[in-house]
C-alpha cells in the first residue's frame, strides 16, 4: 500500500514500529543525500560523472588503481565533513530503545557506526570507504597512509606484508560480496518482523534479495524511498516522500 501523504505514512509506520519486537533497518544511498553524500544512480551521481571502475581492472592495471585513488582523494573532503542525518538518527534511537538488534547497509560511508549503532550491529554489504586494506592478505590501512604514500610515490601503494595491491575496504563490481555479511544479513532478514528499505533502489543483487526474503519468512516489509521500486508491490507500506521528514519525528524516541 502506497501511503497517500506524509503524514498518514509517517502514523502507520509508528504504529508498526510500536508494533515490532525486531525490526531490520535496510539503508542505501538515499539516507546520506541529506548529509551531503550523493548517490549513485540519480542524475548527477557518482556514476553519472565516472565509470565504476571494476575489480578485475583495478586487480589488472596500475592505471586503473591511481584513478580509483584519485577519485577517493578527490571525496575525501566530503566524506569527512558528513555527518549522520534525521534518518541516521532515528534509527539509533530505535536501536538503543532496544527495537533494532542490527542493520545492514549498502551504505560505505560509516554513518551508521557514527549515528551510534556499535560497529558490530553495522552489517556492511559493500564495505566500508573509510579505511583501505589489502585485496590480499586484509592487512588494514588507515587512508592517511595510503595518501603519503600515493603522494611521495606518484601511484597506488602496494602491501608492505604481501606486495599485493591496497584498496578502499568497499566492494567494487565483479569482487566477491563478503560472506560473513551476507550471512549475517540473511539471518537478519529471516528472524525480524519488520523490516525497512530505505533510500534503496533494490536493484542491485544480491543485496535487493533481502527484503523480499523477509517478506517471505514472515516480517512486514516497508519500502521509503523517493522514487518507485521494483519491489513495491510486495510492500505492506510504501512511503515515497523524503526520508529525512519521514524517519525525522522517530529521532528521540
Amino acid at each position: 500500500m502506497i501511503a497517500s501523504d506524509l503524514r498518514s505514512g509517517v502514523e502507520q509506520l509508528g504504529d508498526m514500529i510500536a508494533e515490532a519486537s525486531a525490526i531490520v533497518p535496510f539503508t542505501g544511498a538515499g539516507i546520506s543525500t541529506e548529509c551531503g553524500i550523493p548517490d549513485f544512480r540519480s542524475p548527477g551521481g557518482l556514476w553519472t560523472r565516472n565509470r565504476p571502475i571494476p575489480f578485475d581492472e583495478f586487480v589488472a592495471s596500475p592505471i586503473a588503481r591511481n584513478e580509483a585513488w584519485r577519485r577517493r582523494f578527490a571525496m575525501e573532503a566530503t566524506f569527512a565533513a558528513a555527518r549522520p542525518g534525521r534518518g541516521h538518527r532515528a534509527l539509533a534511537s530505535l536501536y538503543k530503545a532496544g527495537k533494532i538488534p542490527a542493520i545492514v547497509t549498502q551504505n560505505i560511508d560509516n554513518l551508521h557506526q557514527i549515528s551510534g549503532f556499535a560497529p558490530e550491529h553495522v552489517v556492511e554489504l559493500h564495505g566500508n570507504t573509510t579505511y583501505a586494506r589489502c585485496i590480499g592478505c586484509g592487512r588494514s590501512y588507515d587512508l592517511g597512509w595510503v595518501k603519503q604514500s600515493f603522494d611521495a610515490s606518484g601511484g597506488a601503494p602496494d602491501c608492505t606484508v604481501c606486495d599485493e595491491p591496497v584498496k578502499t575496504a568497499t566492494i567494487s563490481f565483479g569482487q566477491a560480496m563478503p560472506e560473513d555479511a551476507m550471512r549475517r544479513a540473511t539471518e537478519l532478514a529471516q528472524h525480524c518482523d519488520l523490516f525497512i528499505a530505505i533510500g534503496s533502489s533494490l536493484v542491485v543483487w544480491p543485496a535487493a534479495g533481502f527484503p523480499m526474503l523477509a517478506k517471505n519468512c514472515g516480517a512486514k516489509l516497508v519500502i521509503i524511498n523517493n522514487e518507485p521500486t521494483e519491489q513495491d508491490d510486495i510492500a505492506d507500506l510504501v512511503i515515497r516522500h523524503d526520508i529525512g521528514e519521514t524517519l525525522g519525528p522517530f529521532v528521540g524516541n
